[in-house]
């Protein structure tokens, strides 16, 4: 039999990490071939667009496996489980958020302090974690790690492109 509960702690993070890449519709790819995303300049070490979809789904479907790990070592939704778990939603929540906030609004120094708040969550939940159960830790460092390099693309790309916020207004 299908253990359940599993499958939803890790499936549960990539619903709202694919619900959030809705609102990158036609800003990374679109039907003209050009979109949004493609006019912005980036660092030079960024990765090609294609490995951020396989990335977020092992890194999502592996907190999620973590946070299972931590439910079940607490015996459920417990007062043992509460700061963990709660941390664990909280860090989702700040995640799934800043697709729309750097894709659909456009708003790149917004998306840096917001992706920063993220790094702080994640790290939170990432002690927390691993105060439960130390194998935790194999799965939330790989998460952590994407974070780091994610918002350091977050901020240097916003700071190669100092007037994307300003063009967007005006639109």
């Amino acid at each position: 039999m299908p253990n359940w509960k599993l499958i939803g702690a890790m499936v549960l993070p990539n619903v709202g990490g694919w619900l959030g890449a809705l609102s990158m519709a036609g800003q990374v790819r679109s039907p003209t071939g050009k979109a949004w995303y493609d006019d912005l300049n980036k660092p030079s070490w960024q990765p090609p667009k294609w490995v951020f979809g396989p990335a977020w789904t092992a890194l999502y479907t592996g907190m999620g496996y973590a946070s299972y790990m931590v439910y079940e070592d607490c015996g459920g939704f417990t007062d043992d489980s509460l700061v963990p778990l709660g941390l664990f939603a909280s860090q989702l929540v700040l995640n799934w958020t800043w697709s729309p906030i750097f894709f659909k609004f456009h708003k790149l120094g917004l998306a840096f302090y917001h992706i920063l708040a993220l790094d702080v969550a994640a790290g939170a939940c990432t002690v927390s974690f691993f105060r439960v159960n130390k194998k935790t830790l194999y799965l939330m460092a790989p998460y952590l790690c994407w974070l780091t390099f994610a918002s350091f693309l977050n901020y240097t790309i916003w700071k190669l492109n100092p007037n994307i916020e300003e063009t967007k207004r005006e639109e």
